[in-house]
């Protein structure tokens, strides 16, 4: 095969591949006629204690960055029978993880959690498979508030 038609095909493959990452970008950018799509949510942790809290941990992949993600913790407590949000703060810094380690398997090396007051919570996510684990965060949840440890 002549060193012309060798390029020819190479191109050829990369202008297709472009356009069909192109396509389906432009598909996804639909999503939302307002402009503002809510972000892809995957909860990857949950524990209660007791009738006193509700803790979960969920993955806000990014709206800028399709391999970023956040995560938010989420404190509830009972009202009336219903568990109502009564804190939220956010593991890390915005955007600061990875998405697809975050849900993925293994993606939650530690969440401990007690039933006391306060509560102490301690959570250990995986940054990527070759990284490990992060280094453990500590909270303390206090009258239904998220509190640094």
């Amino acid at each position: 095969m002549s060193l012309i038609r060798k390029h020819t095909r190479r191109v050829t493959t990369a202008a297709l591949t472009v356009a069909m990452a192109a396509a389906l970008g432009a598909a996804g950018a639909g999503a939302s006629s307002a402009g503002t799509a809510e972000p892809q949510t995957r909860q990857i942790a949950s524990s209660t204690l007791g009738s006193d809290y509700r803790i979960t941990l969920t993955a806000l992949r990014s709206t800028e960055d399709e391999y970023a993600a956040s995560v938010r913790l989420q404190v509830y407590t009972q009202s009336g029978g219903d568990w109502k949000e009564s804190d939220r703060v956010t593991v890390g810094g915005v955007d600061g993880w990875f998405w697809y380690p975050l849900t993925g398997k293994g993606a939650v090396c530690e969440f401990s959690t007690a039933s006391s007051e306060p509560a102490p919570l301690t959570v250990s996510l995986l940054l990527t498979p070759s990284l490990g684990c992060s280094e453990p965060a500590h909270y303390v949840v206090k009258e239904g508030r998220v509190y640094a440890g």
